[in-house]
C-alpha cells in the first residue's frame, strides 16, 4: 500500500499499473498533475503476512487540490501474485 502511495505522490502510472491485480489492470493509468498527495495514514490491516496470499488495508489518503485539502478513505484488498503484492480491488468509504 505505502509503495502504491508513493507511486501517486511522484506521478509513477506505468508502477501503479504493474502493481494491479493481472485480472484487474487497466491498459493505462492516469494520475491528476493537480492533485498533490501530502500524506497517508494506516488505518487497519487484516492478514497480509508472509503466510498469507491476501490481505486487506483501510487507509486514509490526504491531499492537495486546486488549494482545497481533501481526502481519500479506501478499504483495499491486496493479494499474492507471481511472490509479489499486488492490489485487487478497493471500496471508497464516505
Amino acid at each position: 500500500m505505502r509503495s502504491r502511495y508513493t507511486a501517486f505522490a511522484v506521478g509513477d502510472g506505468e508502477y501503479l499499473r504493474r502493481s494491479w491485480h493481472s485480472s484487474r489492470r487497466p491498459p493505462v493509468v492516469e494520475i491528476d498533475d493537480d492533485q498533490r498527495w501530502m500524506f497517508l495514514e494506516i488505518v487497519r490491516v487484516e492478514r497480509g503476512g508472509p503466510f498469507d496470499d491476501t490481505g486487506v488495508v483501510e487507509f486514509v489518503a490526504h491531499y492537495r487540490a486546486d488549494g482545497v485539502r481533501g481526502s481519500l478513505h479506501e478499504v483495499s484488498r491486496f493479494a499474492r501474485e507471481d511472490g509479489a503484492w499486488v492490489y485487487v480491488d478497493g471500496v471508497i468509504e464516505p
